[in-house]
């Protein structure tokens, strides 16, 4: 065993650990935990522990079920929600393998792991930055009922004895205790909405810490009694939940995004990165806006992208070039706007990170970018400039994700399969329901 192995078993005897949860996601982003006792653990690095990976969404089929989960020792946190009384409960992220030791194709973690992989032979390391948005409702919503926001506030609003502001001390300081920095936190434009941005981190780091925030959050919210939701648009007429997140390439210690004199600072490996993801946005919509309600987010503008481009500060633009901070050339990076809160992390940021890659080598030219407001342009307008609509709902990007060589061979045969799959289905069973639009509309008059 190696030295992080060690530290990790010194530390189940020196908190008084008793459980030490292993957690990995499925296809779909969805988190999977197994408990083990301390005793079991020095075992699990070397062997890692069995599970049915037919038994998981997208894992594996009957004949070949058989799977193991490997515990990446540098995740090992204390979980601070179990631990106030009584035995301390750990957790770490595993990597799934095959009984050969083989990494499975299957694990969302070992897809992101793979494209880094690409990343890292051109010399480039992935560092990533999520603004990540959501709802608190007084409780857990009922089937078919209108949820109750925690609040009225609106974008920044600061009111005393707010439940927002005492939510997000909390889950900060719980997010702090497990190493995860956050960098500033609000209240959003929504009823309820609150935001919380992570620090800066390689992709892998942000896409495990994502995973942890969401299962903190909702802790925090269980223990005062109410319930938070990253669905993308939960209310018709308030602001969907985005995780707009910044991105950047460094070579070394070097910004592979800034170049000093350039037009923003930003040099042509910058260009040709954005470029790349504006090329192949529709093909990877599917990854980055995963659900049916994904695409309600983005039907009427304001803070969600509907349209493929990209500007200098420009917010309605797909991809945005923040303002350039004099003698902080380290900080030059992109936002992109389109990904969700409720996407599959380690998906979306190997999409993510394709695309760019391969606007990269196959020098991409950027186009023009977007001056104005994309939403008040005109349709006739927005052709004219060359603006394409990203998909209108899952079924569009469905459409265009079967034929994308790069969304192939960036997931994988297995992972492609069944997540094309999934999504069909829900698709399917979608359009198939009766909604109170139509009842309310039709019974009285049909």
């Amino acid at each position: 065993m190696g030295k992080q192995e060690d530290f990790v078993l010194r530390a189940l005897e020196e908190r008084d650990v008793r459980f030490v949860r292993l957690w990995f996601t499925d296809v779909l982003g969805f988190l999977k935990s197994v408990a083990v006792a301390p005793a079991e653990l020095e075992g699990a690095f070397s062997e890692g522990i069995g599970f049915d990976g037919s038994a998981i969404e997208g894992f594996a089929r009957v004949y070949e079920a058989d799977m193991l989960a490997l515990p990446d020792p540098t995740t090992f946190q204390i979980l601070p929600w179990r631990s106030a009384e009584g035995p301390a409960t750990a957790r770490m992220f595993c990597d799934i393998v095959m009984p050969d030791g083989s990494a499975s194709y299957a694990d969302p973690r070992n897809v992101l792991k793979r494209t880094l992989g690409k990343a890292a032979e051109q010399g480039f390391t992935f560092y990533t930055h999520p603004e990540i948005e959501f709802y608190l409702f007084k409780d857990e919503p009922g089937t078919g009922d209108e949820p109750v926001p925690i609040d009225r506030s609106g974008y920044f609003d600061h009111a005393a004895h707010s439940h927002g502001s005492d939510f997000r001390r909390e889950a900060i300081t719980m997010l702090e205790a497990m190493g995860i920095s956050v960098e500033f936190s609000h209240h959003e434009g929504g009823p309820g909405q609150q935001e919380i941005d992570l620090r800066y981190a390689d992709a892998l780091t942000t896409a495990d810490n994502i995973m942890t925030f969401r299962t903190v959050i909702r802790e925090v919210a269980l223990s005062q009694g109410i319930w938070a939701t990253f669905m993308p648009k939960p209310f018709t007429s308030h602001p969907g939940s985005g995780m707009h997140t910044h991105l950047s390439l460094f070579e070394g210690d070097q910004n592979a995004f800034y170049e000093a004199g350039a037009e923003y600072q930003l040099s042509r490996t910058g260009r040709q990165f954005i470029a790349g993801i504006l090329r192949h946005a529709s093909e990877i919509s599917v990854v980055t806006n995963q659900w049916v309600n994904s695409y309600k987010r983005m039907m009427f503008g304001g803070e969600a992208p509907s349209y493929i481009c990209w500007g200098h500060n420009n917010r309605s633009a797909m991809v945005r070039v923040p303002m350039y901070k004099p003698m902080k050339g380290q900080s030059t990076r992109v936002e992109l706007r389109t990904i969700d809160s409720a996407c599959n992390p380690y998906l979306a940021y190997a999409a993510v990170l394709a695309a760019g890659l391969k606007g990269i080598e196959n020098d991409y030219e950027l186009p023009r970018e977007a001056e104005d407001d994309v939403w008040a342009l005109t349709e006739r307008e927005r052709r004219s400039l060359g603006i394409e609509p990203l998909p209108k709902s899952l079924h569009d990007a469905i459409a265009i994700a079967e034929h994308s060589e790069l969304l192939a061979e960036t997931l994988g045969e297995q992972v492609f399969d069944y997540f094309l799959r999934n999504k069909r289905a829900e698709w399917d069973e979608y359009r198939g329901q009766v909604s109170a639009f139509e009842r309310d509309r039709m019974l009285p008059v049909l």
